[in-house]
């Protein structure tokens, strides 16, 4: 069960904290005129919208909604007057072991944490992976400081890059930030940037790729563009010619769909560098020698939940990219 945070009742209704009970917060409201007649977790939804709605149902589920000394169903009706209260259970412990692995830290406060993913890391646990990934190394990193989300103390991994991508990628250390910052990827209103080396000189110095992605219909691990796909478009400006059959490019996706950048540009037949799945071919030496996929999220932008301003954080390249660049431009001066 999420554990969000409590920025209090919604116009109308009247609020009384009455601390904790246990290790409970206990809320209790005065059910507003606008209510009356009201289900009774529609109201305490309406009265506290920053709790979604199947969180509600789940304090209802759990017997933890009360009027006077009675435990109401999710479908009571709530009258005018009517005292209700409610208690959010704390977080569960995640059963994961912090890691104290070093992270590069760009920006951190009491909602996120946006950190410089180094490549290699994979972000989330999940089959065949170890206790080293992103999330095993912020539950150290945020020690304390994490409020439940999904029910558990845990980073809130909104989005992800893949393991050989490195770059921006920012974390909710709230509920209200999680929700936030999905909703807002939801509604596509995060800005996301990347730099890609691809093989290939294109002749123009920008362009969009619109091409709908879905799974391969033989191999499931990769995707691939198909008519009956969902929709993606990425824009791409040339950022550089170090030459040698190479490009950089930036690219903004506007979807966020598995793999959209290297199916993409696989697609417009500049695949990028390193991208063995999606068709780079080392057939030199240089193309022998990249260590792995050329993809850097370099900028991603969103609205703070707390402030409403707008956050911007940029990662600067890491050692390997910068490091394949100055190869490649030695290799096409030679």
């Amino acid at each position: 069960m999420s554990v969000p945070s409590h920025p209090g009742p919604g116009d109308g209704a009247i609020e009384r904290r009455r601390g904790d009970v246990g290790e409970r917060a206990e809320t209790i409201f005065e059910t507003p005129r606008d209510c009356d007649r009201l289900r009774a977790d529609k109201a305490i939804h309406r009265n506290f919208p920053h709790l979604s709605r199947s969180f509600i149902q789940k304090l209802f589920d759990a017997g933890l909604v009360w009027r006077e000394n009675e435990a109401l169903g999710k479908s009571d009706k709530a009258r005018a007057g009517d005292v209700l209260s409610f208690t959010i259970p704390p977080p569960q412990p995640l059963e994961l072991t912090p890691a104290a692995i070093p992270l590069d830290i760009l920006h951190e406060d009491d909602d996120y944490v946006i950190v410089n993913k180094a490549p290699g890391m994979i972000v989330h646990p999940g089959a065949g992976t170890g206790p080293d990934t992103l999330v095993h190394a912020l539950l150290d990193h945020c020690h304390g400081r994490l409020s439940g989300i999904g029910g558990v103390e845990r980073p809130g991994i909104v989005h992800r890059l893949d393991k050989e991508t490195s770059g921006v990628i920012a974390v909710a250390k709230s509920d209200r930030a999680y929700r936030a910052l999905s909703r807002q990827l939801s509604e596509r209103r995060v800005e996301k940037e990347y730099l890609a080396l691809v093989q290939g000189t294109p002749e123009r110095d920008s362009g969009s790729i619109e091409a709908s992605l879905g799974r391969h219909p033989v191999h499931r691990m990769k995707m691939c563009v198909r008519a009956d796909g969902r929709a993606a478009r990425s824009d791409w400006w040339v950022e550089g010619r170090p030459g040698f059959g190479y490009t950089l490019l930036r690219v903004r996706i506007h979807t966020g769909r598995t793999h959209q950048i290297r199916v993409h540009c696989a697609h417009a037949r500049m695949p990028v560098a390193g991208d063995t799945t999606y068709g780079f071919r080392r057939h030199d030496s240089f193309s022998r020698s990249v260590p792995r996929v050329m993809l850097h999220a370099r900028r991603l932008a969103f609205a703070h939940p707390a402030t409403g301003t707008q956050c911007a954080v940029e990662a600067p390249l890491t050692a390997d990219f910068s490091g394949v660049l100055e190869e490649l431009r030695a290799h096409a001066e030679s």
